[in-house]
């Protein structure tokens, strides 16, 4: 079986990374959604909140399962025997910033090699941080989440 893992804050996951997470669906048998626990970084949603709205958002999608770490992703993906790292980039400077942690990260783990998807541009303009923003603001996030996905009361 092949798989692949999607790590990320997703902070909160988005229709952008749903968009990411379906495509990367067509190239392996299984996605590995993979939430990164960054203890000197207090999130906006908890990991359990990070981790409810991702298993709302791909309910009904078979070969995804959702985990979070702690550690670097080329550990994760050693430990779980994966291959395979995806990546979302929505522009030029996302490009730029993942090109240089691939590069990073074949240089730990050359066994390890990363897909970079460009997210489809009807979507190129969601990001965790709009949303966050939206919410900060009792603005309307439904244009930027997946279908299904009831976000967690404002803190």
């Amino acid at each position: 079986m092949k798989t692949a893992l999607f790590p990320g804050s997703f902070d909160p996951f988005t229709a952008g990374h749903l968009n990411i997470l379906r495509r990367a669906l067509t190239m392996f048998d299984k996605v590995v959604v993979a939430v990164g626990v960054n203890q000197d970084k207090r999130g906006f949603f908890s990991n359990d909140q990070r981790l409810e709205i991702i298993e709302q958002a791909t309910s009904g999608i078979s070969g995804v399962e959702i985990i979070e770490y702690d550690g670097l992703t080329v550990d994760i993906c050693r430990k779980m025997g994966i291959t395979h790292i995806v990546r979302g980039v929505r522009n030029m400077l996302d490009f730029e910033q993942e090109r240089a942690i691939a590069d990073a990260n074949r240089k730990l783990a050359p066994e390890i090699e990363t897909i970079i998807i460009p997210t489809a541009q009807e979507y190129a303009h969601i990001s965790s941080s709009a949303v966050r923003d939206l919410l900060s603001h009792h603005g309307n996030t439904s244009l930027f989440m997946p279908d299904g996905v009831v976000l967690p009361e404002c803190k």
